[in-house]
């Protein structure tokens, strides 16, 4: 087999080894920190007061079957702000009704002004104003705790010096690839910002289930430096007001909060182009880790498939590289799938890996030539 590989060959190969070498520093070295993390216990014991918040626009059903369970929470001094933005689907009625039977909540109404339109981030800052704690979390009006616990565990994360806490919101498993792969993206998203935070170089974090301090918010003029960018309230912040010593996380699964994923790909694709706008207003830093670990993934396909191409003689170098590479990924994406309860994704991981690379070339390359809106 040898004496049939040209120099060409050698070239193509040790390319294929080098952008395999970048991957497996990202399995180990990166994603590997969260993979192999050890959670200690809580090391807060002070129940401080938390402000619970909301942003809902057109969320009626969503409220009617998720908002109760926040309410109920095993916590002793919380409330919880909704801030029902613009909405004509009857949620202010259904809030208000619920409010008597509900001291902890508090409502805030936005009014809609065709001159002044709003968006997400105008609706988050008046709920952050609204709240009478120091203590912020945030979640959507389609999320769910998954235990009575929620509040509990993301609070116990906010120790001295920690100003930041970032959870996990996973998506339900239903049938359909299309759920299989966007659990997928959420494992490979959620590897990168929890790792991030564990090598003391946080990036991102996801308002779904996130906590910081309403002093911090201020001390960062909030979203005053993003506010034309239509998503963003969460990572954008977080790239903006987190350091290498005050972000904390917390993935004990009894503070998870459950949500669906959507249905259709038409759906699924819009709310993606939305979010893949953010990435580019990152720190350079982070942009440089995010790219280069998107970069890494094309090549390595893509000289998978020059080498057999070019010289099919090489294919026993090509497969044990590309085992290497698919073992190891394996490995680190099954423990950090067992922490966040998505294993059982390593069992199509080669399919699922396949189609992320797609999926990072298309809507990639959207969210770097799309333009940004103000509205949800």
């Amino acid at each position: 087999m040898i004496e049939f590989i040209t120099p060409y060959n050698w070239i193509l190969l040790s390319a294929l080894g080098i952008f395999t070498t970048v991957l497996l520093y990202y399995y180990f070295a990166v994603f590997g920190k969260f993979a192999f993390f050890k959670p200690q216990p809580a090391p807060n014991n002070r129940l401080e007061p938390v402000s619970v918040i909301i942003a809902a626009r057109n969320e009626f059903e969503n409220l009617q079957k998720n908002l109760i369970s926040i309410l109920e929470q095993d916590y002793p001094e919380f409330e919880v702000v909704v801030v029902n933005d613009c909405s004509w689907d009857g949620s202010q009625t259904w809030l208000e009704e619920l409010q008597k039977s509900q001291p902890r909540l508090k409502i805030s109404q936005i009014i809609e002004q065709e001159k002044y339109p709003t968006g997400k981030k105008f609706a988050i800052t008046i709920g952050i104003k609204a709240a009478k704690h120091n203590l912020l979390l945030f979640t959507d009006a389609d999320c769910e705790p998954a235990s009575n616990q929620w509040i509990r565990n993301m609070q116990s994360r906010f120790t001295p010096g920690k100003d930041i806490v970032l959870g996990f919101s996973p998506y339900r498993k239903r049938k359909g690839f299309l759920n299989q792969f966007i659990r997928f993206e959420t494992l490979i998203t959620a590897q990168f910002y929890l790792s991030m935070a564990l090598r003391n170089n946080p990036f991102m974090g996801v308002g779904r289930n996130l906590a910081y301090r309403k002093d911090l918010f201020f001390k960062h003029k909030g979203f005053a430096s993003h506010q034309h960018i239509m998503s963003g309230d969460d990572d954008l912040f977080i790239n903006q007001a987190a350091t290498n010593t005050n972000v904390a996380i917390e993935i004990d699964s009894a503070s998870f909060v459950n949500t669906d994923a959507k249905t259709t790909f038409e759906s699924w694709s819009n709310q993606k182009s939305r979010h893949m706008t953010t990435g580019k207003y990152y720190k350079t830093q982070h942009k440089r880790v995010l790219g280069t670990y998107y970069s890494a993934i094309i090549l390595f396909y893509a000289l998978v498939a020059s080498n057999l191409f070019v010289n099919i003689y090489t294919w026993p170098i090509v497969v044990g590289i590309f085992a290497v590479k698919y073992i190891s990924q394996s490995v680190v994406f099954y423990f950090s799938g067992k922490k966040l309860k998505y294993q059982s994704l390593v069992f199509n991981l080669l399919v699922l890996d396949v189609v992320y690379l797609l999926y990072i070339i298309i809507y990639g390359t959207k969210g770097l030539f799309s333009k940004n809106r103000k509205q949800w």
